[in-house]
């Protein structure tokens, strides 16, 4: 299964396309060949803290990091982030009306991109330039109630406490933190985003 986390667009990079120029795909494979598909990909460039980024709330994902089955994005925007071996990759496409098809559009674009080395133009990996990750502001555009949240379902706990008591938050912020940590089974862009939360909330308690 894919090792991936679902997350919510914070931003997206450039312009978004026009919905009606967007277009219906000709793709014909199931969602679950399309994660096959990309797993493939990411294994192939050795992608480690992979995330996808897509148009739902925190509410949304569920706590392993995936989306609830009833959760329907308000756009079909697809964001795929990973650390690789060709450095931190962001792949965003926004072409299709599917989020589905977007996703699956970026796993073939992976699967051509592979393709430029099997032929020795490239010397140093040129082809993946204009998707190197641009590093943002963790808490840029984070309001105190989407921190709140993050937090909250990384946990379990209803993101209204935590915005209400400066203790839950402190007691909520620990155990995310033990949880998001790299070095006990957590990845480092979740663990990053934790803190930007932290901060966040840290203002709106006031420093702990």
């Amino acid at each position: 299964m894919l090792e991936a986390r679902f997350r919510p667009i914070d931003r997206w990079p450039g312009t978004p396309t026009p919905s009606n120029n967007r277009k219906r795909s000709t793709f014909r494979a199931s969602y679950a060949t399309t994660l096959d598909e990309l797993e493939k990909e990411l294994n192939k460039l050795r992608a480690k803290d992979i995330v996808i980024q897509i148009a739902l709330g925190f509410n949304d994902i569920r706590n392993d990091g995936w989306p609830r089955s009833s959760a329907r994005p308000t756009s079909p925007g697809v964001i795929v982030s990973c650390e690789t071996s060709k450095g931190p990759l962001s792949f965003p496409c926004d072409r299709f009306t599917d989020w589905e098809d977007n996703l699956r559009a970026i796993a073939k674009s992976l699967e051509a991109l592979r393709t430029v080395d099997r032929y020795g133009v490239t010397r140093n990996n040129e082809q993946y330039k204009g998707w190197a990750q641009i590093p943002q502001s963790a808490n840029a555009t984070m309001s105190r109630e989407d921190a709140a949240r993050f937090i909250g379902i990384t946990i379990g706990m209803p993101d209204g406490h935590i915005l209400r008591d400066r203790q839950i938050f402190s007691d909520c912020y620990k155990s995310a933190a033990r949880r998001l940590h790299p070095d006990t089974g957590g990845n480092h862009e979740a663990f990053v985003k934790l803190q930007a939360a932290k901060t966040v909330l840290e203002q709106a308690h006031g420093a702990l």
